[in-house]
């Protein structure tokens, strides 16, 4: 389990981030009480051992959902061997219990903090699509979960997924992912709107992928990765997060840009805010330091990458961005890399190949609502971190 390989001063954050929401129906209940006690009403109780349980599987908690109506799902303590793939449309919460013990603990961190881990060990082999090895996928068909090759990608899909999905204090994990294994996802947004609260995403390449037309938020979270682990096209913002490179290959972020005519109001990129690059505790510490992490690299010529306020150890490379591959070997004028206040041994920017290090006034045009276009509705912005 990854709670296992952390040690306190590793991922040391502020003070319990939890829902205030949600926090009443998440809480453990002692026994003789009903597991879902202080839940909204019409709450599904998910464990593999409770006799109190609705069902046993996240996925047969998912597919009981009606089309129509908020939906949330509590998941009781525990391991889930299963991919979750959601496709409704109305607004969709999952919930990880927690123990009253560990949930206050002032030194506490999504990965010690979580008793919920929802995992598969798929790869991409033989062919198939990347979107196939995913663990959670939040797409309104396959067709529109689908990668695809090449610099634009899968087809564009005319339709929309899930207007609100929202996920709180759960571990997801490829488990198939080593250093020699190939791309195994954890991650497919994908024409969907999806923030998560407290989670961890494990794997070691493309972990977390936002796909076409998603816009996605994470916020005190943990990310592990190795190659190209934050990957997309759509618009992905990532707060207060820690992002722990097990090894160096490729860039932590590789993202596709798109243009204007394919999705009109969308401000593709990935966006890393008041956040952490480290070595991961479970890293091969000779390969990580030996081969220094890349912050990004574009995975065609309109990516976009940001990151504000973010400490990076001396895992990362002083020339920050490269190129793809021998193939493209110059990071086009077309490809947005920038960087502000960026903190840490890592971050010293005198070296870096962009040469986008944004002024306080040019980085007040990346806020949340900038990014979007909008104060997201489907954000919970009472979220405690």
């Amino acid at each position: 389990m990854l709670a296992s390989v952390f040690t306190v001063h590793t991922f040391a954050v502020c003070v319990a981030a939890l829902s205030p929401k949600f926090l009443a129906c998440q809480l453990k209940k002692p026994a003789g009480i009903s597991p879902s006690a202080g839940c909204p009403a019409g709450t599904i109780f998910v464990s593999p051992s409770s006799s109190a349980a609705h069902f046993t599987s996240v996925q047969q908690a998912v597919e009981s959902l009606p089309d129509e109506n908020d939906a949330i799902i509590l998941i009781g303590e525990g391991e889930y061997h299963e991919t979750v793939n959601v496709s409704r449309k109305a607004p969709l919460t999952l919930l990880g219990q927690l123990d009253p013990q560990t949930a206050f603990d002032p030194a506490g961190n999504a990965s010690t903090r979580n008793l919920v881990q929802i995992w598969d060990d798929q790869f991409v082999e033989n062919g198939i699509d990347d979107a196939q090895s995913a663990v959670l996928t939040v797409s309104p068909s396959f067709n529109a979960s689908l990668i695809g090759a090449g610099t634009t990608g899968a087809p564009l899909q005319p339709l929309f997924g899930n207007t609100d999905f929202k996920v709180y204090n759960i571990d997801f994990q490829n488990r198939a992912a080593n250093f020699s294994i190939s791309q195994a996802l954890v991650t497919d947004i994908s024409y969907a709107n999806a923030s998560f609260y407290g989670c961890t995403f494990a794997s070691y390449q493309d972990t977390w992928y936002t796909g076409k037309n998603a816009s996605t938020y994470v916020v005190d979270s943990i990310i592990f990765g190795q190659t190209d682990y934050l990957f997309g096209f759509g618009t992905a913002w990532f707060q207060s997060v820690t992002l722990a490179n097990r090894a160096c290959g490729g860039g932590i972020a590789a993202w596709k840009g798109t243009n204007l005519t394919d999705a009109p109001g969308n401000r593709y990129g990935a966006y890393i805010s008041d956040s952490r690059i480290i070595r991961s505790p479970d890293a091969n510490a000779t390969t990580v330091t030996n081969e220094q992490c890349f912050l990004g690299r574009p995975w065609n010529d309109l990516a976009t990458t940001v990151y504000l306020r973010t400490f990076m150890d001396d895992s990362i490379a002083p020339a920050g961005f490269k190129p793809f591959d021998s193939a493209r070997p110059v990071i086009m004028n077309t490809t947005f890399y920038a960087e502000y206040k960026s903190l840490g041994p890592g971050g010293n920017t005198s070296e870096r190949v962009s040469d986008h290090v944004l002024t306080a006034a040019e980085a007040e045009n990346f806020t949340i609502e900038k990014v979007f276009l909008e104060t997201p509705h489907w954000i919970d912005f009472d979220y405690e971190f």
